[in-house]
């Protein structure tokens, strides 16, 4: 490879690294909004995560098309159109959150996951692709780990603007005057708006610098029948539902986290120890005296996502060096152990051990996005599509586990995302055994 593709490879991978960023900072940022959203509407943990269904349902829908759509746009048109329709559902929120109306909230989120979905079936295959193939698990390992910054930052974010103040129940609400609803309407509107229409404008933004930048040309004509050929690769379909289980399994912990430990109790107990409280006011930057025990135990999930961004730079190391199968399988069994000690402890322990998952989270879809990908060539954009059809899981899951805390509790049904990751480790396994015999 000469020097001057190397250049021009480098500079590709940083300017669509920030496409990474910027996805990670949305989805986590659409987290805060159950349980804001459940407490506005009196809805269940099961309706509440009609949000997540809303969100990743985009992805069901979309991804197989926008796998076609690239195959005859290329990358660089699928970036700035998905850029200009996730701005388009950033603005939705606005109307959304004026009117109070739940449908047009899920409708502002299925448009914004919509331009995300064409995003993440244009840069994850196109970073893939910028070198090597055997250098591909660490490339998309370490421009993920820029899409773990944003989902550790969000968190901080929503608890500062989302979930600071405390809902009013509808009782409460109707005892009030006009003008006192009229105020508090507004307030409500305002801690949703302002942060979706800043990203809404960013995203924009991002939309035209891209219209001027220069990408290489790395996609050649897709080869006709693609999808059935690709039918006919069990390494892609089994990684397809390794996707589904990750995304399912990471959104469905990360969702529910909040009202999680608030199940638990901790808002009391992170105010009455000395080191927990400092560490929630540094996250949100208040006297937790003032805050809802939401905002509360809400900045830990900050650790969450926090975990996976390291776990991702360690991982895009990990991986140069490791067989990228066996990082896989090391890692799915760090997150089993981890759910397994916080569904038998409680307190702080069980805190840290479900937060801590984050960081073996962190190399999973990387890991398995490319090992699915692994010598499909011009096809990857297609396989593209089908993997992150799979995304969906974050789509099926979450509300799964809702219904299943509203009626076993959390704690059991943590055994489905148990599931979730037992599956992952065995597809390690498989793909490991198929190089030895390779």
């Amino acid at each position: 490879m000469s020097t001057t593709t190397k250049n021009s490879y480098k500079s590709a991978f940083i300017f669509v690294t920030t496409l990474f960023f910027l996805w990670g900072f949305i989805t986590v940022l659409v987290d805060p909004l159950i349980p804001r959203l459940k407490e506005v509407f009196e809805l269940t943990y099961f309706q509440s995560g009609m949000i997540q269904f809303a969100f990743f349902g985009a992805y069901l829908a979309l991804s197989i098309p926008a796998g076609f759509l690239l195959s005859k746009i290329g990358y660089k048109k699928g970036i700035i159109l998905g850029l200009i329709i996730m701005g388009s559902g950033c603005l939705l929120f606005y109307p959304a959150a004026s009117s109070r109306i739940y449908i047009v909230f899920l409708l502002a989120v299925f448009i914004l996951a919509s331009g995300m979905t064409i995003l993440q079936v244009a840069a994850n295959p196109y970073v893939a692709a910028l070198g090597s193939e055997e250098g591909a698990s660490s490339r998309l390992n370490l421009a993920q780990a820029f899409n773990s910054l944003g989902t550790a930052i969000a968190p901080a974010i929503g608890a500062m603007f989302i979930l600071s103040d405390k809902i009013k129940t509808s009782d409460e609400i109707t005892a009030l005057s006009t003008s006192d609803k009229e105020i508090y309407y507004a307030a409500e509107a305002s801690n949703v708006q302002i942060p979706f229409v800043a990203i809404a404008l960013f995203t924009l933004l991002l939309a035209v610098i891209f219209a001027y930048v220069k990408l290489p040309k790395i996609l050649q004509k897709a080869p006709k029948g693609g999808y059935i050929s690709l039918l006919n690769s069990p390494s892609l379909l089994m990684g397809a539902i390794g996707i589904f289980v990750y995304v399912g399994a990471e959104v469905a912990i990360g969702s529910y986290l909040t009202n999680y430990f608030i199940d638990m109790n901790l808002a009391e107990a992170i105010v009455n120890n000395s080191t927990m409280k400092r560490i929630s006011e540094l996250i949100v930057s208040a006297d937790l005296s003032t805050l809802d025990p939401k905002a509360i135990v809400g900045a830990f999930v900050t650790f969450y996502w926090l975990g996976a961004m390291i776990g991702r730079f360690i991982g895009a190391y990990l991986t140069k060096i490791i067989d990228p199968a066996k990082v896989l399988i090391g890692f799915a069994l760090g997150a089993l152990i981890m759910i397994i000690i916080s569904i038998n402890s409680v307190g702080f322990i069980s805190m840290w051990s479900i937060l801590a998952v984050g960081l073996f989270n962190s190399i999973m879809f990387p890991t398995i996005f490319t090992l699915a990908l692994g010598g499909l060539d011009d096809l990857k954009p297609q396989a593209s599509g089908i993997l992150c059809t799979m995304i969906v899981g974050g789509a099926v899951i979450p509300p799964l586990y809702g219904l299943l805390t509203d009626n076993i509790g959390f704690k059991t049904a943590l055994l489905l995302v148990f599931a979730c990751y037992t599956y992952i480790m065995i597809y390690g396994f498989v793909k490991q055994r198929k190089k030895v015999v390779a």
